[in-house]
This record gives structure tokens, sequence and C-alpha cells, in this order.
């Protein structure tokens, strides 16, 4: 006798067993449903003499997961919804972005929002649907300036600011400003380098870099310039310099007067020896 469940789809065989007895629940299992696997399915009987169907089949309808995100491009601070839907009734789902899993299926989009991101159902994982994209648009973030010259600059030498920031869309203008000390603020340059190629001491002060894009512009941390006419860092390697060649030209004769000392100390005292005998 042979027990076995038909289709007009035969796809289904290298991936199926039976469940059950055999005798009373033949229950048939596909493993690793494929679209190809969708059709009707009847159960046949069969014996050395005849063969009977089931006079009544059941259709198998094969659906995949759909993720959607509604909006796709948000700015910051708007709201997002994440969508999992099929043409079958779903269990509960889950959202995963890039990988990590999503808490709610609702919420306020930030900068680290944007990403792929794609549903399954609970407890099957492995199943996922294609992935889709949240853009996240937002005005300049951490915006920051490089300085290529640690430390105090000498009148005369050359120094470049560089501006980063993080934005999306990517930032089209930075612009550049001095502080003095006093209430008023000088625009000095634009573009994302601010090269000064020969500086002199009304290079000194406090410079801002403003990152713009078009939906709004953040200012960096102040950074300090202090430019002088000596080169002080100079003057105190030289200045060590002589101190260590002063020191290393006076030891010898330290070490002299201390061994003429220790000499006339010592015949001092056997002379005194001398004389009480």
């Amino acid at each position: 006798r042979d027990h076995r469940w038909s289709s007009d789809i035969p796809s289904y065989q290298n991936r199926s067993e039976y469940l059950g007895d055999l005798q009373h629940n033949c229950s048939l299992e596909i493993q690793d449903l494929q679209d190809d696997d969708a059709g009707y399915y009847y159960f046949r009987f069969d014996t050395d003499k005849y063969g009977r169907r089931s006079k009544e089949s059941v259709y198998l309808t094969v659906t995949e997961l759909k993720a959607r995100v509604n909006p796709k491009r948000v700015r910051a601070g708007d709201t997002v919804t994440l969508e999992c839907g099929a043409s079958c009734p779903l269990s509960t789902t889950v959202w995963f972005k890039d990988g990590h899993p999503v808490s709610k299926p609702n919420f306020t989009a930030q900068a680290e929002d944007a990403g792929n991101y794609f549903c399954a159902v609970e407890g099957q994982e492995s199943v996922q649907s294609d992935p889709v994209t949240l853009d996240v648009q937002y005005s300049p973030l951490n915006v920051s300036v490089e300085v290529s010259h640690a430390g105090l600059l000498t009148v005369g030498s050359s120094v470049n600011l560089t501006c980063s920031s993080a934005a999306n869309p990517a930032a089209d203008s930075y612009t550049w400003y001095r502080s003095t000390g006093s209430s008023s603020v000088l625009q000095v340059g634009s573009g994302q380098v601010l090269c000064l190629p020969s500086v002199d001491l009304s290079h000194s002060g406090l410079y801002i870099c403003q990152s713009r894009n078009r939906l709004g512009e953040n200012n960096s941390t102040q950074v300090l310039l202090t430019v002088t006419e000596t080169d002080i860092y100079r003057l105190i390697l030289l200045v060590g310099i002589g101190v260590k060649v002063v020191f290393l030209l006076l030891l010898p004769l330290f070490i002299i007067q201390a061994w003429r000392r220790w000499r006339n100390s010592t015949a001092d005292t056997e002379s005194h020896d001398y004389e009480n005998v």
C-alpha cells in the first residue's frame, strides 16, 4: 500500500515529509515553501489492485512578506510607521534594521534611524521580507574643526583649518568666523578648508565654522589660534640645551672640587693623629 499527497505541482516532493501514524493521520508537511508550491493538493491511496484519490482537494496559497516604510523619506523629528503585509492573515510580526531588532513599528525618526528594514513572522525569523530603505534627512550635526598645526603659531607660518560635519543631504556651504575677544564676530572665509598661508598677530582669536545645508545650519565649538612673534617652543628648547651644556661643563669641576676637599680632609686627619703620638 502507498499513501501520498499529490498535486499538479510536483516540486515539493523533495522538501516534504508525512506526519502521524500513516493509518488515520497522514498529514503532510512541506518545508522551505516556494512560490511554485502554490496549487491544488489532494490525497491518493494506492493498493496492489487499485488506487483511490480524495474527492476534495485543498488549494495552497503561497504569499511573501511585503515590508513598507511610510513615508520612505522623512526629516528628523517626523513620525515613521513600519508595515508588514501579506495576502493571508499574519500572526505577530517582528522588525529588524540592518540586522538588529526594532522595538516599535512606530517611532520618531532621528539621524541614526536611517538604514534598511525588513520584517519576519515571530518564531520564523529566518523567513524575511525584502529590505526597504528609510532615508532620514537632517541639518548638519557634530560640526568640528581640525587644525593642521598644534600649539602656538609664529608670525609668518602657515596653518589650515578643516571643517567637517554629518548631514543629509551633505553640507553645501561652510562659513568661517573669528572672534577677537570683543562682542564683534568677523567673517573671515568660506569653504570647507580655511587656508592661512602667512599668519600675523591679527590672526589670533577664536575661530568658528558654520556648516549649512538646505535644512539648516549648525556651528562648531570655538578653536583658539595664538600667533606670537617669537617661537616660544624653540626658545624653550634652546634654553634647555644651554642648561644641559653648562651642567655637563661644570660637572667635572664639581667632581674635582669634591675630590680635593675629601683629600684635604683626609690629610688633616692623618696630621692630627701624628701630633698626638
